[in-house]
């Protein structure tokens, strides 16, 4: 298959704690563990992994954390993760993202902060829940 607009993309990013990142993703946002390994049964030289996203989805979540080695993770304001909801945005969505780790944030955009709500994730890395709706086509 040629690279196009249904290659699967995922999105790899470092993690302090995977069972915190796992806690917002899943039971904060809602999507699915795909593929889990546990740091403490990891093979030397194994990090811990966890893949997180919907099942019909086209990309995931990579998190990984080794604990012999813990990359610290940089995210910026500009580090976005922005999900297009195309409709007004639940509050018990912000409040269950809120509860399971996030903290709801200003945008130095003002477009983000008229459009959606930013809640950073328990690393530091930034959701953003857009009401807009979006297509490349």
């Amino acid at each position: 298959m040629p690279v196009g607009g249904r290659s699967h993309i995922r999105i790899a990013r470092p993690s302090r704690d995977l069972a915190a990142a796992e806690r917002f993703w899943v039971e904060g946002l809602g999507l699915d563990v795909v593929w889990r390994l546990d740091a403490a049964s990891a093979a030397p030289g194994e990090q811990g992994l966890l893949m997180v996203g919907w099942p019909d989805a086209d990309w995931h979540l990579e998190l990984v954390h080794e604990p012999a080695a813990p990359v610290e993770p940089r995210p910026t304001e500009e580090d976005l993760l922005v999900i297009y909801v195309d409709e007004e945005l639940p509050q018990d969505l912000v409040a269950r993202l809120e509860a399971h780790g996030g903290k709801r944030v200003q945008s130095p955009n003002p477009y983000w902060n008229e459009w959606g709500v930013t809640i950073e994730d328990p690393d530091g890395y930034r959701l953003v829940l857009c009401i807009r709706g979006w297509s490349n086509s």
